[in-house]
């Protein structure tokens, strides 16, 4: 069945004439369209896709399939009169991606104009479909993973005491870049000492200093498609906190790894790898998710984490990555992407797990 025809089977259960997708992601990932800007207009036997003058000719290469309309008008004067001219009375729209604002002038536009259409607010009709990943996604995926990989072994080769995080952060942004990565989907995190304690740290001119512990949490992108991966380092001689922490974080990423399975909820997902760093008296230091979705957009469905209901199924691609931070010391993580296959969670990534750097 083709994207648009589970789009197609959503719609019928909604009982909705059309949807129109604004999301950028649901939109690439419907039609090919990889402009910033656009709507798709899908009914059960049409597929519009409206754009301005700078994407009319990129949107007839990129979405054969679909039908192009070239819009000159606001959205909230050109999107009522179209959709109504084509007898459409109940239209979906992606709540989350319109702001109240634009919603109350299309609502007003409505009125004003006396169209029988009715506007009905959506959330997660795209994106579920997303979450069950393609031969040709999950390639994708794989080859972003690829990427993340080699940037480690760079990261390892060119770590020095002295370096500053932004130094290191743009070294592997440039290594990424070479290596033939589109833009990073996110911005690199280098995070030594104390400001590893920040679990979204950003590089900073902190000098990095032998026996401190250094998060580097990176991805790639390939055709649009994210990985993701963490790993934590320290130069130097072994320390006995770091030892400790490092050991607790891989088995309970371990552990989640090994045991999560289809079926599962991210709440139970969570709490497999939540036990082990709960048992070890460091659960208050273990404050955001296990893990998250990974395709096109590096944060997407599903979520794993305290009071999850998504189910983990076969085809997601998501991350296990737990974590221990210690305000003034420093913090330890450890992430992976994978994909469930066959009712377990396979590991995509293969970036060594050794932490000492000599």
């Amino acid at each position: 069945m083709s994207r648009l025809q589970k789009l197609r089977h959503s719609l019928a259960q909604k009982e909705l004439d059309v949807l129109v997708v604004s999301q950028p992601e649901n939109r690439r990932y419907l039609s090919g369209f990889t402009g910033s800007a656009g709507w798709l207009i899908i009914s059960n036997n049409s597929a519009y896709l409206a754009v301005d003058f700078r994407y009319v000719e990129q949107a007839k290469k990129e979405a054969p399939d679909f039908n192009v309309i070239h819009v000159k008008d606001d959205m909230v004067r050109w999107l009522p009169k179209f959709l109504s001219d084509l007898g459409f009375k109940k239209a979906g729209f992606e709540a989350d991606q319109v702001p109240f604002s634009t919603y109350q002038k299309l609502f007003e536009t409505i009125s004003d104009d006396g169209y029988h259409l009715q506007l009905i607010p959506t959330s997660g009709l795209v994106e579920s479909i997303r979450t069950i990943k393609e031969p040709d996604e999950l390639q994708l995926i794989t080859d972003a993973v690829k990427l993340a990989d080699a940037a480690f072994g760079h990261a390892k080769s060119m770590l020095r005491p002295g370096m500053t995080e932004k130094e290191v952060a743009w070294g592997l942004e440039k290594f990424l870049r070479e290596q033939g990565s589109e833009a990073v989907p996110f911005d690199i995190i280098v995070a030594s000492g104390p400001n590893a304690a920040l679990p979204h740290a950003k590089p900073s001119e902190q000098i990095i200093l032998k026996n401190v512990p250094v998060i580097i949490d990176l991805g790639a992108q390939v055709n649009g498609y994210c990985s993701d991966l963490t790993r934590t380092f320290l130069m130097g001689d072994e320390d006995k906190t770091f030892s400790k922490i490092y050991d607790i974080v891989l088995g309970a990423q371990l552990t989640a790894l090994a045991t999560i399975g289809a079926g599962m909820n991210g709440d139970q997902a969570d709490r497999l790898a939540r036990t082990v760093i709960e048992q070890a008296n460091y659960g208050d230091a273990f404050g955001h998710g296990l893990g998250h979705g990974v395709g096109l957009e590096t944060h997407e469905s599903p979520r794993l984490g305290a009071n999850s209901a998504d189910l983990l199924v076969d085809g997601m691609v998501f991350t296990i990555e737990p974590g221990i931070y210690v305000a003034g010391w420093g913090g330890i993580r450890i992430e992976d992407t994978v994909v469930m296959e066959n009712g377990k969670a396979k590991t995509l990534t293969r970036a060594d797990k050794k932490a000492n750097i000599s």
